[in-house]
């Protein structure tokens, strides 16, 4: 079974929203076995543009664990607080 990752391209417009939304996140990654890989903030562009300065990766053991995050009641409550806080792009990958 193959590895799965969220890889989040953000740009944050409410810091005090985003704050909330990422301190109540994590706990929704429990149930899944995720683990926050990394956040970060883009230092340089060696080929190409990102319309979004940070990113986030999150690993799941496998793609099913990554949907069943998404559409879990915990993380769908808070996708109204997300949308506030920032734009994001939201992709799954598998290895």
């Amino acid at each position: 079974m193959s590895i799965a990752y969220v890889v989040g391209q953000i740009t944050v417009k409410d810091p005090g929203k985003w704050a909330e939304y990422r301190s109540k996140v994590i706990d929704t990654l429990v149930p899944w076995d995720a683990e926050l890989v990394f956040r970060g903030k883009q230092f340089a562009a060696f080929s190409g543009t990102c319309p979004h300065s940070d990113m986030v990766v999150i690993r799941f053991p496998h793609a099913a664990a990554v949907e069943g995050w998404y559409s879990s009641p915990a993380y769908q409550a808070l996708i109204a607080l997300r949308q506030q806080a920032a734009d994001m792009v939201l992709l799954g990958y598998e290895t």
